[in-house]
């Protein structure tokens, strides 16, 4: 019997592309901590999101289910009040799950006061949080209107006076008349921040970190350490703003025949104003550089983070993953920020690193599996011997991988997205609220998009590993597409929907009292 590791470290970034790191392939970018983090454990560079956007993908991170299962489709729609989150299954084994940092997370409101409210204080503050303990919890992405988060008060308290100091000081430059140059302005974004390095929200979100594994001594726990950066507003201090240069950026990855004849959504998002941004060249020399120093910045804080646990000797006893909830297009196949199916929106790095001498045989791999975000909750459980509960769960536990135990793994991932929100698209495409959902089925060569109601999309990853040829319309690969709407179908009918019943309770039910059709 494996002894179980004692803490766990979830650390998840936002909008972080699987390739823009040093040790999956970046040319310029030297992150030698989360590198060295990848030497210690295991790199599953081919990760897929359950959704392309931050919400619903951070709600299959923490529920472990699929979209079409935990029916939080997008950013603005709360989870349902029946969902169980990691949280909750940690809570069910005597540990709270802390969180410092951005979840997106958004109680079912409605479902609460039908239920006439939460009466107990300490279970309404854990549902108003989804299921997290809240040490230092920080969505950012403010307007510009009076906020009082706990990272505002602290930038106050730092001499940054303003009613919200995230927008004005943390996500703006300064011009040379002192006026705010906002953040949100692309034009901006290779002027440092108004906060000096030591006061930005990568080293803020660190602070806190520290702070909580000192505060924990030799108690067990388990933290969502949760960075909301390189996500724009694309700013950074210095001297992070010009460690890049256009001459750093790797080529931007689009044709021309990707705009001739296009699908229907993919043309409709090609059209919105992020990605008309992100074609013209002055924009990605601006921006991709910055969104660079983003990410050496964060390397650099998480240094003194796994310094910390070095010195504190919990890399001994800690399971520690490190992921992003989606990844940014930067201009690639025309298109800006993410929402679609193509790998540099939809697919991640995640870096599982396992104390354990059962892990030593893979330490410093690159394991090539198809690995979905809903893994997480069942490697953590099972890291630290928490009972799985089956009748909810559909990720699958990475744990055997880490251990290299031979295993029989998934052939396809998907991935959901629910467009309804952007009524532009909508109006192109003169689609209701009700009919803008797409899916995405892929198994490591075909990557297959049904648009409900519209023409679908197909790429051969094998021949075409850079997505430019969509073969949605081909003739010639109608049995392929037949093939895969097969298996999407197939997945759609097999969603663990009997959530409120464990399978037990299926199992061991009997017709004992009730007689039926008996002569």
């Amino acid at each position: 019997m494996k002894d179980p590791v004692r803490n766990v470290l979830f650390i998840m970034v936002d909008q972080l592309r699987w390739d823009y790191l040093s040790c999956t392939g970046h040319p310029s970018l030297k992150t030698k901590n989360i590198d060295k983090l990848a030497s210690r454990g295991v790199l599953f560079d081919r990760t897929y999101v359950q959704s392309p956007i931050c919400g619903p993908s951070r709600m299959s991170f923490y529920t472990g289910r699929y979209v079409s299962s935990h029916r939080s489709t997008w950013l603005f729609v709360p989870l349902p009040l029946s969902e169980r989150t990691l949280g909750d299954y940690m809570q069910a084994n005597g540990r709270d799950f802390s969180l410092i940092g951005k979840t997106h997370f958004l109680p079912d409101l409605k479902s609460i006061e039908r239920l006439g409210g939460l009466k107990d204080p300490e279970k309404a503050r854990y549902a108003m949080e989804g299921g997290y303990e809240n040490i230092a919890r920080d969505d950012g992405l403010f307007g510009s209107g009076p906020i009082d988060t706990k990272y505002a008060r602290y930038l106050r308290e730092m001499g940054y006076k303003s009613p919200n100091p995230w927008h004005d000081f943390a996500n703006s430059a300064e011009g040379p008349d002192g006026e705010i140059l906002s953040g949100w302005h692309l034009r901006y974004a290779t002027e440092p921040s108004r906060v000096k390095d030591e006061h930005s929200e990568t080293a803020y979100t660190t602070d806190r970190a520290i702070d909580f594994l000192e505060d924990k001594d030799d108690q067990p726990w388990a933290l969502h350490l949760s960075y909301i950066k390189p996500h724009w507003p694309y700013v950074v201090s210095a001297p992070y703003n010009s460690m890049y240069g256009p001459e750093d950026i790797p080529p931007v990855n689009r044709d021309i025949s990707e705009l001739e004849n296009p699908n229907a959504v993919y043309n409709a998002f090609v059209n919105r104003e992020e990605s008309k941004e992100f074609m013209r060249d002055e924009v990605r020399e601006k921006v991709v550089p910055v969104y660079m120093g983003l990410i050496q910045q964060l390397d650099d804080h998480l240094g003194r983070l796994f310094d910390k646990l070095e010195e504190l000797g919990r890399m001994d006893d800690t399971l520690i993953v490190f992921t992003s909830d989606h990844g940014d297009y930067l201009g690639d196949h025309w298109l800006g920020d993410k929402e679609l199916f193509h790998d540099p929106s939809v697919r991640v790095s995640t870096i599982v690193y396992d104390p354990r001498p059962e892990a030593d045989l893979t330490r410093g791999t690159r394991n090539e599996y198809l690995v979905e975000s809903i893994d997480l909750i069942p490697t953590f459980l099972s890291a630290l011997q928490f009972p799985e509960e089956q009748e909810a769960l559909e990720g699958r536990s990475l744990i055997p991988l880490l251990h290299g135990e031979k295993t029989q793994w998934r052939e396809l991932v998907f991935s959901e997205l629910d467009y309804a929100f952007h009524a532009d698209v909508r109006s192109d495409l003169g689609r209701s609220v009700n009919e803008c959902r797409g899916y995405m089925a892929f198994d490591g060569r075909w990557k297959y998009v049904f648009w409900e109601g519209l023409d679908p999309m197909l790429f051969d990853l094998e021949s075409d590993p850079q997505e430019l040829l969509d073969l949605g319309k081909s003739a010639a690969h109608m049995d392929i597409r037949t093939q895969m709407r097969d298996h999407l179908f197939h997945w759609l009918r097999n969603l663990k929907d009997r959530i409120t019943v464990d399978n037990k309770f299926v199992e061991d039910w009997r017709e004992t009292n009730i007689k039926i059709g008996q002569w």
